[in-house]
C-alpha cells in the first residue's frame, strides 16, 4: 500500500500532528508499506528536518491559511502513485488543495481533524468562528462529506465535533493517537532530573508538562495547588513547558500573591531523558486544560505508571477514568481543587494500584505500536474498498521494495 500524508507543517514545534506523522512513517515502513508526506512548508525547512520518509515542502504557505500555488499542481501530478491519502487538519489550504486534486479520481481519502472542530474554539473565538462558518459552507463540508472516513483520536473528540456546525453528517472512525513509552533508563533519567533540580529531592511532586498558555488553565492549577497540596510542606508543583506568549511572569506574580512561590519549580521546556525523568520523579500528573484534543503528555505519563488528574476537557478523560488510571473533574478552580483533595486522601496502597492501572491503560489504549496498527488496518480497508491495490503495492504483493 502506498500512502500519502498531507499536512500544514512537518516542523515538530507546530504541534503533535507533525511528530505523530514522524512515528507513523516508521510503523508504515516496518509493515512493508510506502509513505510520502507533502506539506505547506518551504522546501528548505523540510530538507533540514531529517524526516524518516520521503517528504516534500510545497510552500512557503502564505499567512495562517498557508496558501501556496505549488501544492495543487504537485498533487495532480503525483496522486496516481498512491493507494490512499490522509489529510491532516481542516482549516489550512492543504485540505482544499487535496480535495480539488482528488476530484474525479477514485483514490480514497481520510481526514484527521486533530481536534480542530472542537466547539471550544467556537465559544472562545466567536469572530474567528464566523470566518470558519463561511468556509464550512463554501468548502469544508464538501471536503468532509467526500472523505471515506473522518478520523478522531478519542470518543470525546468525535462527540464534540458534531456540535460545531449544522448538517454535520460524515462517516466517522475513532483511532487513538498514541505515543511511545520511554526509550531510556527511567531510574537514571529521574536521577538526572533531580540532579538538575536538587530542591525536589525527597519531595512529593505534582507535574504539569506542556506549553504555558491560558488554554492549559495554568492559573487555575496554581491557585488550586495553593489551596490544597501546598499546605503540606512535602509537596512541590513542577510546571514544565515553554512560555510561548509571555504569560509566565504574570503567573509568577500570582504565585507570589498566594505565598507559594518557593513551592513551584519552573523548568522551561524539557526534552529527552530530562522529560522522562520528570515523569519518573513525580507522584501525580495534572492537566486541568480548558481544551485538549488528545493530550500526548497524558499518554506519556501513563506509560511510566504516573496517574493523571485531568479536567473533563482533556478528550481522553473518559478512557482514563474508565480504566481507573486517574481522576477527572470540571475545568474550573473548584474542579481542580476537588482533584487535588481526592488525591491527597488516597492511601499509598491505592496510589500503587492506580500506578499499575495507569501502565495497563497505556499498554492497551495508547501505545503507538497498538494504535498505529489500527490506523494501518483502516487505511488498508479503504484501499481495498476501492478495488485491488496497484500491482507492486505492499498490501497486495508484500514487495515494499522501493521509493514511491
Amino acid at each position: 500500500m502506498r500512502i500519502l500524508h498531507i499536512i500544514p507543517s512537518l516542523d515538530s514545534s507546530s504541534g503533535g500532528p507533525a511528530e505523530g506523522i514522524r512515528h507513523y512513517c516508521a510503523i508504515y515502513k516496518a509493515s512493508g508499506h510506502e509513505v510520502e508526506v507533502a506539506s505547506l512548508d518551504a522546501p528548505e525547512i523540510v530538507s533540514g528536518l531529517e524526516f524518516p520518509a520521503g517528504a516534500v515542502g510545497l510552500g512557503p504557505g502564505h499567512g495562517v491559511y498557508g496558501y501556496t500555488p505549488r501544492m495543487l499542481p504537485w498533487l495532480k501530478a503525483n496522486l496516481a502513485r498512491f493507494d490512499v491519502v490522509i489529510i491532516n487538519g481542516v482549516w489550512n489550504y492543504n485540505a482544499l488543495a487535496a480535495f480539488r486534486a482528488l476530484k474525479g479520481t477514485s483514490i480514497p481519502y481520510a481526514i484527521f481533524t486533530h481536534g480542530m472542530l472542537d466547539p471550544y474554539f467556537k465559544e472562545r473565538y466567536p469572530i474567528k468562528h464566523l470566518k470558519k462558518l463561511l468556509y464550512w459552507h463554501l468548502f469544508l463540508r464538501k471536503i468532509m462529506v467526500g472523505a471515506r472516513t473522518i478520523l478522531y483520536t478519542s470518543e470525546e473528540e468525535r462527540l464534540l465535533a458534531r456540535r460545531s456546525f449544522r448538517n454535520y453528517h460524515v462517516r466517522e472512525t475513532v483511532v487513538p493517537y498514541g505515543t511511545f513509552g520511554p526509550e531510556c533508563d527511567i531510574g537514571k533519567a529521574a536521577a538526572e532530573f533531580l540532579e538538575r533540580w536538587p530542591e525536589l529531592r525527597g519531595k512529593r511532586i505534582a507535574l504539569c508538562l506542556g506549553r504555558i498558555h491560558p488554554k492549559k488553565a495554568t492559573d487555575i492549577l496554581i491557585e488550586a495547588f495553593s489551596r490544597t497540596l501546598a499546605r503540606h510542606q512535602e509537596w512541590r508543583l513542577v510546571i514544565a513547558g515553554p512560555d510561548q506568549i509571555g504569560w509566565q511572569k504574570g503567573l509568577e506574580v500570582l504565585a507570589e500573591r498566594l505565598a507559594i512561590s518557593p513551592r513551584i519549580i519552573w523548568t522551561g521546556m524539557i526534552k529527552g531523558p530530562l522529560k522522562w525523568g520528570a515523569y519518573a520523579a513525580a507522584e501525580v500528573f495534572v492537566l486541568p486544560s480548558h481544551q485538549e484534543n488528545f493530550g500526548i503528555v497524558v499518554a506519556e505519563a501513563l506509560s511510566v505508571g504516573l496517574p493523571a488528574l485531568l479536567s473533563e476537557k482533556v478528550n481522553i478523560w473518559r478512557e482514563v477514568a474508565e480504566r481507573g488510571a486517574g481522576l477527572t473533574d470540571e475545568d474550573t478552580l473548584a474542579g481542580t481543587i476537588r482533584l487535588f483533595d481526592r488525591w491527597s486522601r488516597l492511601s499509598s496502597i491505592e496510589i500503587a494500584e492506580m500506578r499499575e492501572r495507569s501502565r495497563r491503560c497505556f499498554d492497551e489504549l495508547f501505545n503507538f505500536n497498538v494504535t498505529s496498527r489500527m490506523l494501518v488496518e483502516i487505511l488498508d480497508g479503504l484501499a481495498r474498498e476501492n478495488g485491488e491495490t496497484r500491482s507492486g503495492s505492499a498490501s497486495s504483493t508484500s514487495r515494499g521494495d522501493g521509493a514511491a
